[in-house]
């Protein structure tokens, strides 16, 4: 049973006098509302009951109930004089000494309500809300300002009008499917993407202690049971290519036009690159004399630096282009920045080649390597700077066979151009046309 009677107790400090009775130690009197208004001298004051105000100065009072339990000495706030009255004190002392007597330690009690409170505001975080925070703190893990941007935009489209506003911990599997299933079969990679990026934002609010128990979006022993595999109705789709004898005739035509879009797209087909790669190139990655192009790895999709032999058309492209100041980016866009993200494709949409894509000249530089030269599969796979798939050769293989991959670049450089064509100027304006 709890103890909380007057008087002098194990580990008490001694009470000073009272003002109102100007008793010495610990003082009987219980106190008054006239009595505490002047009571400023630090210390604490007994009441009744095991109550006291506990004074460090004029302006900071409050009330405290001492009792023990198990033995052990307790003293549990019930609040500050300012806004706790002495009537008020001695009501939530007796309260706290009814759950005493029903052996709830008040300290505990308050503790484990606080904790219940907090619990139940993490579970009260809408999926939207959960899906910005999520946003926020791995956005840079998405290097392509596309996919960064599709993140939040196809869950706004797809999953919030369903499930945006409800709570992390109430979203089921039932929710997923009526966000997934009704484009799982006619927009597939969306609803794919869709669903995992649902999935990995309930996974961080578990983790984070916003919900409990089984993610309701993953796909394996889960959702796999009930939508069909894609496969079954969907094909992966490559990037349209044109056919690598194609090229040197399409070279032809796309060295005829004027712009820096144009000449960045044909800078990226004699270096087989990827758009990013390209547009992001700034002129401290280009060395000229060493007719070498740096990638750092920041801006490679392996996240390891890549380095690019550069043929003498590349080159050539290179020295065509104006500089401005203040402006580090290869190829300048027309708002005194680099390139979009676009301009290259609409090149290709300009030229009438919607047939193709830009990334799609990989593969016709991939496909030329295979067929039309005796260059390993592995200096063409590094050329593409793909990630070597078997872990043996990989381990073996650490150079980057530079000197194999410039002999290829200067073989593909040739067949590119085995037309010969004439640019159509020698130094390109700053804001050309595309």
């Amino acid at each position: 049973m709890a103890n909380t009677s007057a008087g002098k107790r194990r580990g008490e400090p001694a009470m000073p006098a009272s003002s109102a009775g100007g008793c010495k130690g610990v003082c009987t009197m219980t106190l008054t509302t006239k009595g505490i208004s002047k009571l400023t001298t630090p210390g604490r004051y007994f009441d009744q009951h095991g109550l006291y105000l506990q004074v460090q100065n004029a302006t900071n009072r409050s009330w405290l109930l001492r009792y023990e339990m198990l033995g052990r000495e307790r003293w549990a706030g019930l609040g500050p004089l300012h806004t706790v009255s002495l009537k008020e004190a001695r009501a939530r002392a007796r309260n706290a000494r009814l759950q005493l007597l029903d052996g709830i330690d008040p300290i505990e009690q308050r503790k484990a309500q606080r904790a219940a409170r907090a619990l139940e505001a993490a579970r009260s975080l809408t999926f939207e809300k959960a899906a910005q925070q999520y946003f926020d703190q791995h956005s840079e893990k998405w290097h392509n300002k596309k996919h960064r941007a599709q993140f939040l935009s196809s869950l706004k489209a797809y999953a919030h009008p369903v499930i945006g506003r409800l709570s992390v911990a109430d979203i089921d599997t039932g929710h997923v499917l009526r966000i997934v299933e009704p484009i799982w079969k006619t927009k597939t990679e969306t609803a794919s993407r869709v669903r995992n990026r649902i999935e990995a934002v309930l996974d961080w609010a578990a983790v984070r202690g916003h919900r409990t128990g089984d993610n309701p979006a993953r796909w394996a022993k889960h959702l796999a049971h009930t939508l069909p595999a894609r496969g079954q109705f969907a094909r992966y789709q490559h990037h349209p290519a044109l056919p690598y004898v194609e090229i040197p005739t399409f070279i032809t035509s796309l060295t005829q036009r004027d712009g820096v879009a144009a000449r960045a797209l044909e800078f990226l087909i004699l270096c087989a690159s990827r758009t990013g790669e390209v547009i992001g190139a700034t002129w401290n990655e280009i060395d000229l004399a060493a007719k070498m192009w740096t990638i750092p790895a920041d801006r490679m999709k392996a996240k390891k630096e890549h380095r690019v032999p550069l043929s003498d058309r590349a080159l050539e492209i290179l020295r065509s282009l104006a500089r401005e100041e203040g402006n580090s980016f290869v190829f300048i866009g027309p708002r005194k920045n680099g390139l979009s993200n676009m301009a290259m494709a609409t090149v290709l949409r300009r030229m009438k080649r919607d047939d193709v894509t830009v990334h799609g000249f990989r593969s016709s530089f991939r496909d030329w390597a295979a067929e039309r030269t005796g260059h390993a599969n592995i200096v063409a796979e590094m050329a593409l700077a793909h990630t070597v798939g078997n872990a043996v050769e990989a381990a073996y293989r650490r150079g980057d066979l530079f000197e194999k991959r410039a002999r290829l670049m200067a073989d593909w450089a040739k067949f590119v151009i085995s037309i010969p064509v004439k640019a159509s100027s020698n130094v390109l304006p700053i804001r050309g046309a595309a």
